[in-house]
């Protein structure tokens, strides 16, 4: 068991780190230099469909306050448009540009591509053995996260 558990921290951290260098590289060589990671992961946030400024906050798991200085970038670099939905000033609709939904495509296609190849040669079964790997994670993940709000939220209450 403790030589599975340091083969597979080794790989997560390993294939956490050489994705967020690949696509930094990508973005600093592609057609889309001017966007940072940070960036592009609120891109990829938003979607073709678009999401308000909570919900996308909330699928990043950051504060609005803190995706506004990124969203604040995007609608400076023409890639998100940002309205009030449904005439309500507190709900800021924000929705890709033409520019926006060519690189949600591509970093779209990207992470796509690379799941395809991380099933390759898998059998059915074994796809959902893979599944229900990387569901515990999230889910220790977001565990982990809603402990630590929580104790911060305590610690800056006193």
């Amino acid at each position: 068991m403790e030589d599975s558990i340091e083969i597979v921290n080794t790989l997560l951290v390993n294939s956490f780190n050489k994705i967020l260098t690949l696509e930094k590289d990508v973005l600093k060589e592609g057609p889309f230099s001017e966007l940072t990671i940070t960036e592009l992961h609120a891109i990829e946030a938003i979607e073709l469909k678009g999401k308000t400024m909570t919900e996308t906050a909330h699928k990043l798991g950051i504060t609005v306050g803190s995706l506004t200085v990124t969203i604040n970038r995007l609608v400076k670099k023409e890639y998100v448009v940002r309205s009030d939905k449904e005439g309500d000033r507190r709900l800021v609709q924000l929705t890709l540009t033409k520019k926006g939904k060519l690189a949600w495509r591509l970093h779209d296609h990207f992470h796509r591509h690379m799941v395809r190849r991380m099933l390759q040669g898998l059998k059915e079964e074994e796809h959902q053995v893979l599944i229900q790997s990387l569901e515990s994670l999230v889910h220790f993940v977001e565990e982990q996260q809603a402990y630590f709000k929580a104790k911060q939220f305590e610690e800056n209450k006193l």
